[in-house]
């Protein structure tokens, strides 16, 4: 879309004031969001491409016009299939009428909006509050490490549906986190120290396999990458450079291990603003990596965790991964496919992941984005022994599923 803004930019008819064309969204390094509230140049027009980050985050001054599109991407979580995805929604009315006060803050702005009314008037009143549309497995984890005494009957304020919490609490039985004493559930010594971290269970419990595996301090590193908004930006009009120096960071066995060799060179240099710049790195949220790898760090010291370290065997960190994220995996198909071992959803490998070209027979994933189709984001090659050796019971009934 920037691109095409900036093309446009470069042929207007002869009169028409110059456009400064500049994106804006959460990825982006901060220098470069920093650019949207300079003043534009003289006799020029300024014009912002914003994900939903100006809706409510920032208020950017000069701005007279909006344009609204009406649409928002948005997690949601399915219950049924037990997939988060990202996906592309229309917003509530509560949210046209927030983009509408973007514009004239100072002064009267016009708000344009790509619908017609009879379409705003289909629109949700309200947003759907998040615990309605996320997956609740930490939430449930928290409150039981609360001692709350019947999480299935909790007076949520905003309550989620019934198939979201029995999801939730099923996701965490295979995780080794609860147990069933006395019709109540209850945690598990494993789900106690998972309730510790800050983080999906699953990313918890990948910490805390860790140690059997000789692997915790890369573990800790990738959880903490896959923690923040994404390391790493990819201008448009640079894309063939960008993927000339990403080269030397690739690993052919997954994102995971890529992201891993990024961070570790970006410690040897010791987050050196230059070589951010070279490498299309986001210092900022580099900078945020390492400030969430310390805190997690404490905890696992406070747990009283041997710290080691897989140097370079690889295949141990993707042990470990698979033994944790086995509900995130998808296995190739003769017709080059992928399905989901969870639900049997056909997906593809995203054009953003370094497993784009290739075809792993098998892989887990961190994430969904639905799009014209449904892809798998942050991806890592693992074995299917390793799943089955991960969670044998859980795959047990998902063969006899698949065979019924």
């Amino acid at each position: 879309m920037t691109k095409t803004c900036r093309d446009i930019a470069k042929h207007l008819p002869d009169g028409c004031p110059q456009m400064t064309v500049m994106p804006l969204y959460a990825s982006l390094p901060y220098s470069q969001q920093l650019r949207v509230f300079q003043a534009a140049p003289k006799g020029c027009r300024k014009v912002i491409l914003s994900t939903n980050i100006a809706e409510t985050s920032i208020t950017i001054p000069g701005i007279k016009y909006v344009v609204d599109t009406g649409m928002v991407k948005a997690k949601k979580y399915n219950p049924e299939i037990g997939l988060e995805v990202l996906a592309v929604q229309r917003v509530s009315k509560a949210q046209a009428w927030q983009r509408t006060g973007r514009a004239g803050r100072e002064d009267s702005g016009i708000c344009y909006r790509l619908y017609t009314e009879d379409e705003f008037e289909k629109f949700d009143k309200m947003t759907v509050p998040e615990i309605q549309r996320c997956n609740l497995a930490s939430v449930l984890l928290q409150l039981l490490a609360l001692r709350i005494p019947n999480i299935l009957t909790f007076d949520f304020m905003s309550k989620p549906s019934p198939d979201a919490i029995q999801a939730a609490v099923e996701q965490l039985d295979l995780l080794g986190a609860v147990e069933r004493k006395e019709d109540q559930l209850v945690l598990t010594p494993l789900g106690r120290k998972m309730a510790a971290f800050p983080l999906e269970p699953k990313f918890s419990k990948t910490i805390l396999l860790s140690p059997k595996f000789h692997c915790t301090e890369e573990i800790l590193t990738i959880v903490s990458l896959l923690s923040v908004d994404s390391v790493l930006y990819s201008p448009p009009a640079r894309r063939d450079e960008v993927q000339s120096v990403r080269k030397k960071f690739i690993s052919s066995e997954g994102d995971h291990l890529t992201l891993l060799n990024v961070y570790r060179a970006f410690k040897n240099v010791s987050g050196n603003k230059e070589w951010c710049k070279e490498n299309f790195v986001n210092g900022r949220n580099m900078m945020l990596v390492s400030d969430v790898r310390a805190q997690l760090r404490d905890i696992c010291v406070k747990l009283s965790m041997p710290m080691e370290s897989s140097r370079s065997d690889t295949a141990n960190i993707r042990r470990c991964l698979a033994h944790s994220l086995f509900m995130n995996a998808a296995e190739l198909q003769p017709d080059g496919t992928y399905s989901t071992v969870n639900s049997h959803q056909l997906v593809a490998i995203h054009p953003s992941s370094v497993l784009f070209h290739c075809k792993p027979s098998c892989v887990v994933y961190n994430g969904l984005l639905h799009t014209n189709k449904c892809y798998m984001r942050e991806l890592c090659v693992v074995d299917a022994d390793w799943l089955y050796d991960a969670a044998p019971e859980y795959f047990r009934r998902k063969l006899r599923a698949a065979k019924n």
